[in-house]
């Protein structure tokens, strides 16, 4: 065992990427590898995760350049755990995909390209270098566009220029903040830049770049005002692609908000002011955006952006309760936000439309099937004891004790809101009496289904699901783990000294 280990699952994914790309044309080998690899590289993920959890934060330093002058590599508790997280979804989207993206779809390299994209996020995790998570940023974008526009449809065409053109912006933003900073440190290792910045007497230079910082970032994570790119693209991809995105797109943005800001610019109120404004503003836009939607994935699509306030808010109050409950959201979120659009994408292949007003009936047709999406709903709105409902507790007690009683007023409003919309939405699809409507010719029922088809679909909303039970009634675990994260990010010099090598 060596420190090495942290970046397998790197490994792995390329190693995966490149395999399935030699069998361009064997559609059937690239479904079966593409789960076995999946199902390895959770196995590899919860390796990593053990690993630093029971020995601490590890480094690796590419090419045995000593930071901060190499490429550095850090798995830290927060690292460790997205990256199991992104494993966990990355399985079960890999499963829902072999069963519902189409064959003409998967011919285009659908199965390679979505490896390249986990890739992407795990390097984003775990890489130590500002410059570096730039270019893991980057290899997230092209996968990703190429995903959100397989198929050619023209709501996917329309919807891809809309999320290319801001997420470039975005990125564009990022480069030029990244260039500021290497003016003014001559550094680009985090970890060294985190005393540099400090050492910086003109405050308001560094305010400006973390400002930019903050833009760039914003607009990933899908923050107020900056989301409008988001609503109007999830929707258009297959539902497999809309489940990836929507638990872990604009996750990536939302950590490197937390890894930038606990590391780099901290101790600022004016930019714990402005973080707390903005999380507030995207809880309340991002809720009423949500409750005047008909289609499912929209109402799914505002929804996260309403609900990365959360883990924002966390962020601006800044202390150590309030950023644990942050992560703790961020773990729920990842896995049910990935599990609602798969969520979409059984109701589609059960009633041919996601129409709230054409839909109905389903709990008298498949009970069984109700029950299970109950699960992952009512898991969203935080009805205890189930994943959503700890997270907010801390959240709140934390408003309390910092007097941030607009930011608790936000929170409860949103929460108010998600509890509003999904009960309509159980009420709309579930439990109404449905509407008579033409599906498409070509559509095929899903009771037409054969049952190992049918398990396709089932099996992973059932998997996240199962998470999302453990979350919930295993709070004590998720709460211990959000809590250490929060203490390494908050008291941050451990994660300074391992990275640079200093002695303790």
């Amino acid at each position: 065992m060596t420190q090495q280990l942290i970046i397998y699952p790197l490994f792995l994914q390329i190693a995966i990427s490149i395999i399935l790309m030699f069998s361009w044309n064997n559609i059937r080998f690239q479904k079966i590898f593409s789960v076995i690899g999946s199902v390895a590289s959770v196995g590899l993920a919860a390796w990593v995760f053990a690993f630093v959890w029971n020995n601490g934060i590890q480094t690796v330093q590419a090419g045995s350049w000593a930071a901060p002058f190499g490429i550095t590599f850090v798995a830290d508790s927060l690292a460790a755990t997205l990256v199991l997280l992104t494993s966990i979804a990355g399985l079960a989207v890999s499963i829902f995909s072999a069963g519902s993206v189409l064959k003409d779809r998967l011919k285009f390299g659908y199965f390679p390209i979505f490896h390249f994209l986990i890739l992407g996020l795990n390097g984003a995790f775990l890489t130590g270098d500002i410059f570096n998570l730039y270019v893991w940023f980057e290899i997230i974008i092209i996968s990703s566009f190429v995903l959100i526009t397989i198929g050619g449809e023209k709501a996917q065409l329309e919807g891809a220029v809309k999320y290319f053109t801001l997420n470039i912006l975005a990125s564009m933003i990022f480069l030029t903040a990244i260039a500021v900073l290497y003016g003014l440190t001559g550094s680009l290792n985090m970890a060294d830049l985190a005393g540099k910045i400090a050492a910086i007497e003109n405050r308001g230079l560094v305010q400006v770049t973390a400002i930019l910082f903050l833009i760039g970032f914003g607009i990933k994570a899908g923050l107020f005002p900056l989301y409008f790119w988001l609503p109007a693209s999830y929707h258009t991809p297959p539902f497999a692609v809309s489940a990836i995105f929507g638990g872990l797109l604009t996750k990536v943005g939302v950590y490197a908000l937390i890894r930038v800001f606990t590391l780099i610019f901290t101790g600022d109120a004016f930019l714990d002011n402005i973080l707390m404004v903005i999380a507030i503003l995207t809880l309340v836009s991002g809720g009423v955006g949500a409750l005047v939607q008909n289609n499912i994935r929209k109402v799914f699509s505002y929804l996260i952006i309403c609900h990365i306030g959360y883990m924002i808010a966390g962020l601006g109050m800044f202390t150590e309760m309030a950023i644990a409950g942050a992560i703790f959201y961020l773990i729920h979120d990842i896995v049910v936000k990935t599990n609602l659009f798969m969520v979409s994408g059984l109701i589609y292949k059960i009633k041919g439309t996601n129409s709230m007003r054409m839909l109905g009936g389903i709990y008298s047709d498949w009970p069984k099937i109700s029950l299970l999406l109950f699960i992952p709903l009512f898991s969203l709105v935080g009805i205890p004891p189930l994943s959503g409902f700890w997270p907010k507790i801390n959240l709140i007690k934390a408003g309390f004790e910092g007097g941030s009683y607009l930011t608790v007023a936000a929170i409860i409003f949103a929460s108010f809101i998600t509890l509003v919309i999904i009960a309509k939405m159980w009420a709309e699809v579930f439990w109404k009496t449905p509407k008579e409507f033409t599906v498409k010719d070509k559509f095929k029922y899903f009771q037409n289904m054969r049952y190992f088809k049918r398990l396709q679909f089932v099996f992973p909303i059932a998997l996240l699901s199962i998470v999302s039970l453990y979350i919930g009634f295993g709070a004590e675990h998720v709460q211990e783990l959000s809590a250490r994260i929060a203490d390494e990010l908050v008291n941050n010099q451990v994660y300074i000294d391992t990275v640079l090598n200093r002695s303790k």
